[in-house]
């Protein structure tokens, strides 16, 4: 038994730090694919939004799609729902926002909740990992100090204890950085999912009246 918890001291500590660097893999994931599909500012977005409408009031359909297909938009998410929304423009408003719902939470929301959803793992594991390697290192203190028959020193005693209390305190320290992280990617993720609404809701307004016409 003695070999069994000696051995598992290190993978639990290497499962702590695995979940640690992975967390943190998966919140530069998230923040990139944020970073990717908003537009840098306000201003760039209106700027787009502007040309998208000087197009739409030409009906040169075609062009918007050229515009949204080139370099600087194409890796965008309005751009790329606006595309969806030109080939199917004859489904009717109400029928385009939902399709464009759907290809919202399909192709951006859902991977972005996918490594979220990954955090949420690893800040409720790391604790319980942590736990467990405290507890197999106070079996091992005390089972030292029930073997002894000498006496044990109090100061290698202590020792022992403190390294297993490391264990706690690695996988505390895991969930509240990942805890802080996931806030923030999901403050981000909701800043996203309002500015792609309001930029197709005003491209669907303009659409709407260039349709009439």
């Amino acid at each position: 038994m003695e070999w069994l918890l000696e051995g598992a001291e290190p993978i639990i500590y290497g499962l702590q730090i695995l979940a640690g660097v992975y967390g943190s893999f998966c919140a530069i994931l998230i923040y990139r694919k944020i970073k990717q599909k908003s537009f840098s500012t306000p201003a760039k977005a209106t700027e787009f939004l502007n040309e998208v409408r000087a197009l739409l009031e030409r009906r040169d359909f075609d062009g918007i799609a050229e515009l949204c297909d080139s370099p600087p938009y194409w890796s965008k998410a309005t751009p790329q729902l606006i595309l969806v929304a030109l080939a199917y423009r004859d489904r009717g408003l109400n029928k385009l926002r939902q399709l464009l719902a759907e290809k919202y939470e399909r192709d951006v929301v859902a991977d972005l909740d996918y490594r979220a959803a990954w955090m949420a793992t690893i800040v409720k594991i790391a604790p319980m990992l942590g736990l467990l390697g405290t507890s197999t290192g106070m079996i091992r203190a005390f089972a030292s100090l029930a073997g002894a028959k000498g006496g044990v020193d109090p100061l290698v005693l202590a020792e022992k204890i403190s390294i297993a209390l490391y264990s706690t305190a690695l996988g505390l320290a895991i969930a509240v950085g990942m805890t802080v992280l996931g806030s923030a990617v999901h403050v981000r993720k909701g800043k996203l999912t309002d500015a792609v609404q309001e930029q197709l809701s005003e491209f669907l307004y303009d659409l709407e009246k260039a349709m009439r016409t």
